[in-house]
């Protein structure tokens, strides 16, 4: 690693709350000349938010930025842009039927008439050149690769003047010729004084490509350290913290690998939204009464699989089965009837039709039975009485005759979907971070539905980035990264630190230390 210099960003005490939940909870984060400064955490720690004030998208409710030593105050991109920071995002915010040059001119200021693109490109060629950022200028963004998109980005900061580059999760959509490449970029720029935030949670690429690595954990700093000096058992500890381990007794450790499995996913490969694949290979059971939760980081294809298991998303290969029964092939609705239950991460994108009644959403799956419906015809009344007698027994709060469900809360919301699935005949829940977002009376409402599943002999497949959620809930734990199982665990052989190393990608660190008789890895 490169010798840095002195510090030329300091933040302190920063606090940023939306909706009264703290995202940032006076964090304190300092930057250095020349430095490649890793960010780590679990998803929800609030790396983003720290990234997206520095990057001035956000404004913080209090606390201070320095650069140089000077108070800034960061209002818009423009400014963080004229102050020379620069953010490159997991998604890209370019134009494709623009060329590279007319990306990186896109939105300056002061450019004027007397711009000439032959200019902009001889200056994007110069530093494409000095940085290794192989990329023709008059190429347009649709022919480029997704590698060669993620350089114009780099390359639009670059041409704007930005000496501090913030990289939000940069090679979550590269392939690992192209990370290798990138990261020697990086290296580059901070040879040559720029300053990286490398916001990452994979463990091999932060001890690998970092100065120094900040931890965050629940929107408060976890500690800094020099990453020569630090391990990744040490920092999985630090992002996860030991708060997670259920208390004895907490959770009662319950037999039940004799129970028939009432979902059965075998090898499993799906593609992702790029075509890329992002399930590859993964195999999971859960049988009657029993939770099984599945923890990972986010983007490590969660999403996916979960899409699949619902009919969602198009399975490349292996197998999915509710009891006897291969669904494989089978489309959402006839997974439904044949006992599958599902409760989206997108509750009113996915879970709820945002333009429908409070009535008409609890209906959607039953609207053509009877009694909702006869030859044909819809019967409201019928409609109506099922309606008020879920909104009662699941407490759907503020629920009224007519109501759009786009009025109701985040809370009501969920009630609304757990209502719907669980009044059906099912075997098996399908739950998708079925608490994301509530508030606390709302969080205990749903696991207590979660858990009464089981005492109905119901199967739970539960999908949470929330780890203390899936310790309290789960009678296994089964961990995804990259697309595929790499661990298992039950309330009795959870390890934290070991599940930590998992969940960012370091299961060869892991091994490591099994080999070598459970040393430190």
């Amino acid at each position: 690693m490169a010798d840095v210099g002195e510090t030329i960003l300091e933040v302190h005490d920063l606090n940023k709350a939306f909706y009264g939940v703290a995202a940032n909870d006076r964090v304190n984060f300092d930057l250095r000349s020349g430095e490649v400064h890793g960010l780590l955490g679990e998803n929800g720690a609030g790396k983003s938010t720290l990234c997206s004030v520095l990057a001035g998208l956000y404004r913080p409710d209090s606390g201070e930025v320095r650069l140089d030593g000077r108070p800034v105050t960061l209002r818009s991109p423009h400014e963080a842009a004229e102050h020379g920071i620069g953010m490159v995002y997991q998604h890209f915010r370019l134009v494709p039927s623009l060329t590279v040059a007319e990306n990186l001119v896109l939105g300056l200021k002061g450019q004027g008439i007397r711009l000439t693109l032959r200019a902009v490109q001889n200056r994007v060629a110069a530093i494409a050149e000095e940085y290794g950022l192989t990329v023709h200028p008059d190429s347009y963004v649709w022919q480029l690769s997704v590698g060669e998109q993620q350089r114009v980005e780099i390359l639009k900061q670059l041409y704007r003047g930005a000496r501090i580059l913030i990289l939000d999760e940069p090679t979550a959509v590269l392939a690992p010729h192209e990370c290798e490449r990138l990261y020697e970029v990086v290296r580059h720029m901070a040879d040559q004084g720029h300053s990286v935030v490398l916001v990452s949670h994979k463990m091999e690429e932060i001890l690998g490509h970092t100065d120094r690595v900040t931890v965050l954990r629940h929107g408060r700093n976890a500690g800094t350290v020099n990453t020569a000096e630090t391990t990744a058992a040490i920092l999985a500890t630090m992002m996860i913290g030991t708060e997670h381990l259920p208390e004895p007794g907490q959770h009662a450790v319950r037999r039940l690998d004799h129970a028939p499995v009432v979902l059965s996913v075998e090898n499993l490969q799906v593609g992702g939204d790029r075509g890329v694949l992002a399930v590859d290979g993964a195999s999971v059971e859960v049988r009657r009464g029993q939770i099984v939760g599945v923890a990972g980081v986010a983007g490590n294809g969660q999403r996916e699989l979960q899409e699949a298991i619902a009919g969602l998303r198009a399975i490349r290969s292996g197998s999915v089965r509710l009891g006897e029964r291969d669904i494989t092939a089978a489309s959402p609705r006839e997974r439904s009837r044949a006992g599958l239950a599902y409760v989206p991460e997108d509750r009113l994108g996915t879970g709820l039709a945002s333009g429908l009644t409070i009535e008409e959403n609890l209906v959607l799956k039953s609207y053509r039975e009877p009694p909702h419906s006869r030859l044909g015809v819809l019967s409201s009344s019928a409609v109506g009485t099922t309606a008020r007698t879920l909104i009662e027994r699941f407490d759907v709060r503020g629920a009224r005759r007519g109501m759009a469900v786009s009025l109701m809360s985040g809370g009501n919301l969920q009630k609304a979907i757990l209502a719907r699935e669980l009044s059906r005949s099912h075997d098996v829940l399908l739950a998708a971070s079925p608490t994301r977002g509530l508030d606390l009376a709302a969080t205990a409402a749903v696991r207590a539905h979660i858990r009464a599943e089981t005492g109905e002999g119901r199967g739970v497949l539960l999908f949470s980035e929330d780890l203390a959620e899936i310790t309290e809930l789960a009678d296994v734990i089964v961990v995804m990264s990259r697309g595929r199982i790499v661990g298992s665990y039950t309330p009795e052989t959870l390890d934290v630190e070991e599940l930590g190393l998992l969940m960012t990608g370091a299961e060869g660190m892991v091994q490591a230390a099994v080999r070598d008789g459970g040393s430190e890895a």
